[in-house]
């Protein structure tokens, strides 16, 4: 039974951890070096990602500067970050790539917000789906005669409380980024 739970507390957390990876590249007004981290730029032929072709730093509230290793790659950069789904202008000077990031307009707040439920979505999904596989797999252990019937009962249960604790938790985490583009 202790087997069955951690399997279902891992694919949990996974589901959990995998939607705050998602919500840091998504952009709030304030600069932060996430935004950038899923940018891949074509450098030599191979896309490479950004952050293994520069150094990327918050250089004002509102600002990235991107300072590349590899000063001749700065044009793929610019490609790169125009062809992302960022919406911000990349400002080249030859030597590094300036971001501004601009302060979001009302709609954009709302569109952000609309957004980051639907990533909720998928992540509420992992959960409900390490429930459905951790019953199924007691229901097997119970009809193979390796749990009670009482003890099934107390598994399937002891499932239930961790996907409450675990729904509980992507809420927590979506009311925060809410807040966070709200407030920006």
């Amino acid at each position: 039974m202790d087997t069955i739970m951690m399997s279902v507390e891992e694919k949990m957390e996974t589901g959990l951890e995998f939607l705050k990876k998602e919500f840091r590249s998504i952009r709030t007004g304030r600069a932060t070096t996430a935004l950038v981290d899923h940018i891949k730029v074509e450098y030599y032929g191979t896309p490479t990602e950004l952050r293994q072709l520069a150094t990327v730093s918050v250089q004002e509230a509102t600002t990235l500067l991107i300072k590349p290793f590899d000063p001749s790659c700065i044009k793929e950069i610019e490609k790169a970050i125009l062809a992302s789904e960022l919406g911000i202008t990349p400002q080249g000077d030859g030597k590094v790539v300036r971001l501004q990031v601009p302060p979001l307009s009302i709609e954009r707040r709302d569109q952000l917000a609309i957004q980051v439920k639907k990533m909720s979505e998928a992540a509420r999904v992992t959960v409900r789906n390490a429930r459905r596989d951790g019953n199924k797999e007691i229901d097997a252990k119970q009809k193979e005669g390796d749990l009670t019937e009482d003890d099934s009962r107390r598994g399937k249960d002891d499932i239930q409380k961790l996907t409450d604790r675990y729904e509980k938790s992507v809420t927590a985490v979506v009311d925060a980024k809410i807040s966070e583009i709200q407030d920006s």
